[in-house]
């Protein structure tokens, strides 16, 4: 399988659909917004949250989540209130932590084995819970909603939305 960067460092836009790439700029938005330097797995679930397209809709209904309540508690749990100033950040490797490279890589791979070319909103959701350790994932185990039934929901979900 091919890189997910360019050799600029840059995300390749060829492998990311017009709602992902929502999702991602949503994710850099809270980024800044919550006063970090690099994109972490909490900023990406943000954009999910912030930009949800069809199948997060689906999964938020089907867990009873209220997606702008959501998208506050984590914005308010992830914040850093005594941070530097922000630097201008961009989709770029450089301002990506070692776990969203590494969850990117896995929801492309997800994409390449359901048949697609482009990574989707859902790549990333389900990814996001399947990923060993997840920050999100144990942020929803504290409150009683394990992993599995978070993944379970989201493949739910997933299987209810239309293919393009």
């Amino acid at each position: 399988m091919d890189d997910i960067f360019l050799p600029s460092g840059r995300l390749r836009p060829d492998i990311l659909d017009e709602a992902t790439t929502r999702v991602l700029r949503e994710a850099l938005a809270h980024t800044r917004a919550t006063n970090w330097d690099s994109v972490r797995t909490p900023h990406l679930f943000m954009g999910l949250l912030a930009a949800p397209d069809s199948g997060v809709f689906k999964w938020a209904s089907k867990l009873g989540a209220d997606l702008p309540g959501l998208l506050d508690q984590f914005r308010d749990l992830f914040y850093q209130s005594n941070a530097e100033p922000v630097p201008p950040l961009l989709l770029n490797r450089e301002f990506l932590s070692d776990n969203v490279i590494r969850l990117l890589r896995d929801a492309y791979g997800r994409a390449a084995d359901c048949g697609r070319f482009s990574l989707t909103p859902m790549d990333l959701l389900i990814t996001l819970f399947t990923t060993p350790n997840s920050i999100v994932a144990e942020c929803f185990e504290r409150i009683g909603v394990t992993a599995a039934k978070l993944t379970e929901l989201a493949v739910l979900a997933e299987r209810d939305v239309p293919a393009k």
